[in-house]
């Protein structure tokens, strides 16, 4: 059994990736590592140049687009790591990352998953890098404090490490025996969300969940989705579908009301 199985989900960053992979292939000399690339049908050649160039990488090629839930659990169902980490091809991973988290997992048993702390790519924190469940009274709080205190209701530059009920699923390390007993991503979510739920599973099954601000990786993308129409489309499915799954009808109902009201105040702004 490996110590560390990475996974890494593509689709058409075949430059990221291949610049991800080039960090990360000393950590296959040591033996103590397994790497393996879902290529979600990319048409930038991505799985060749894996192929090609990283033969010691394992390859997953999928002939569609199956979604970061599904393609995760793929790699997942083959990794034989003691600890497993999920990671985006839009990182930047710095030397001591990787061993600080699993120092992080292997003195805190208690622990199911965690994440570094995220940083963008002018090297400021990372916002909704982790935060609550997203309930009505939470929403209701969070949508407050942006509209009318012009600030986020979470300090995504604190310093100390937090429990906290999710993390983003950028770079999330997990424990073999936790994904074991949760068993995996729930696949009807295919973008967004689908950490918040597995995080949800993973805490209702008695583990920890922890943001670990004091190890940092960059994180390219994670910018807001305002200027991105179909990603904040798919973003409200995938909370209404979340909402379905994990609260009461009246819920559901609250989260319509709510989101309207939200959004038209914000157009006002």
């Amino acid at each position: 059994m490996f110590q560390l199985s990475i996974i890494i989900v593509n689709w058409n960053t075949r430059s990221l990736l291949h610049a991800l992979l080039t960090t990360l292939v000393p950590y296959l000399q040591q033996d103590r590592a397994e790497i393996i690339v879902v290529d979600n049908a990319s048409d930038d050649g991505s799985g060749a140049m894996v192929a090609a160039d990283f033969p010691q990488v394992t390859l997953i090629q999928n002939a569609q687009n199956v979604g970061f839930a599904r393609a995760n659990n793929q790699a997942l169902a083959l990794a034989q790591g003691r600890y497993l980490l999920l990671l985006n091809t839009d990182t930047l991973v710095p030397p001591g990352a990787l061993a600080g988290l699993l120092h992080f997992m292997a003195t805190n048993p208690e622990v199911g998953a965690c994440s570094p702390r995220l940083l963008t790519a002018e090297g400021q924190p990372q916002a909704f890098a982790f935060g609550d469940d997203p309930t009505p009274a939470y929403l209701l709080r969070r949508g407050l404090w942006r509209l009318l205190l012009k600030r986020p209701l979470h300090d995504w530059g604190v310093a100390q490490v937090l429990e906290v009920a999710w993390v983003a699923g950028t770079c999330l390390m997990l424990r073999r025996e936790t994904l074991a007993r949760v068993k995996g991503f729930d696949e009807a979510f295919f973008m967004y969300f689908e950490d918040v739920d597995l995080c949800r599973r993973i805490r209702h099954d008695g583990w920890k969940i922890c943001y670990v601000p004091t190890i940092a990786i960059t994180h390219l993308g994670g910018q807001s989705l305002q200027q991105n129409p179909a990603a904040q489309d798919a973003y409200y499915e995938s909370l209404r579908s979340f909402y379905g799954r994990h609260y009461p009808p009246s819920f559901r109902l609250w989260l319509v009301i709510g989101l309207l009201i939200y959004q038209r105040l914000k157009a006002l702004q």
